[in-house]
């Protein structure tokens, strides 16, 4: 059986979520391989002056975990 860890993070993007998420799994993918997939608990967009000016997720990034085949 395999064991699968999750990360949540913070992301943001001054163009779109999907630019968002993308930048959330482009930060984790530097020190976590194996991601597996991310599911978006949340998602917020700033405004300014009646304009959307960036686009904000909270993501939770899951991952196998390598697991020694010496045990």
């Amino acid at each position: 059986m395999g064991i699968v860890k999750v990360l949540e993070v913070i992301s943001s993007s001054e163009n779109s979520i999907e630019d968002a998420i993308q930048n959330a799994v482009n930060e984790v993918s530097k020190t976590v391989h194996n991601i597996d997939s991310v599911y978006i608990k949340d998602i917020k967009a700033h405004v300014k002056d009646g304009k959307v000016t960036s686009y904000g997720c909270v993501c939770k990034v899951s991952f196998r975990v390598d697991q020694s085949k010496d045990v």
